[in-house]
């Protein structure tokens, strides 16, 4: 998938894009380019509404790993800075809800982790070029497994 710029078209397709997701059950919307979807739900830092992201992830067992990317902006998206503040969200994954607990990786985690990204779309390494800030490696737990 080629890498995106944030722009006024890429702003709105996401801001709709989970209505169509969550009307759909992920049957619209739950890839893009090939890459799984998954809808991110979040408590807001400052404001404590709830805010839901949808965002590319990468399957690692039974746990979601996402990249707190922002398509290679300065600054961190506010869905991590809002986790950092409460790491505990709520996934959609297609029609499934999974609540989880939020760490972000270090070490040979995030290593590996971004490897793994990067491998499933190179695009995430584009964005890795276009910002100095380190790209945070989010792990999503799910907690009180079925």
């Amino acid at each position: 998938m080629p890498a995106v710029t944030r722009n006024k078209a890429v702003e709105l397709f996401w801001r709709v894009h989970p209505a169509i997701y969550r009307l759909t059950g992920g049957r619209l919307l739950g890839r893009i380019a090939g890459v799984p979807v998954l809808l991110l739900t979040t408590r807001g830092r400052r404001t404590g509404e709830e805010r839901t992201k949808p965002l590319l992830y990468l399957a690692d067992g039974d746990t979601f790993v996402v990249a707190a990317s922002f398509a290679g902006e300065p600054r961190h998206p506010a869905w991590w800075l809002n986790l950092r503040a409460d790491p505990r969200a709520r996934v959609q994954v297609g029609s499934r809800a999974v609540e989880v607990r939020a760490h972000e990786a270090e070490g040979e985690e995030r290593e590996r982790l971004w490897r793994a990204i990067v491998a499933q779309d190179a695009s995430f390494a584009e964005y890795e070029r276009r910002t100095t800030r380190r790209i945070p490696v989010v792990v999503l737990e799910p907690v009180g497994r079925p």
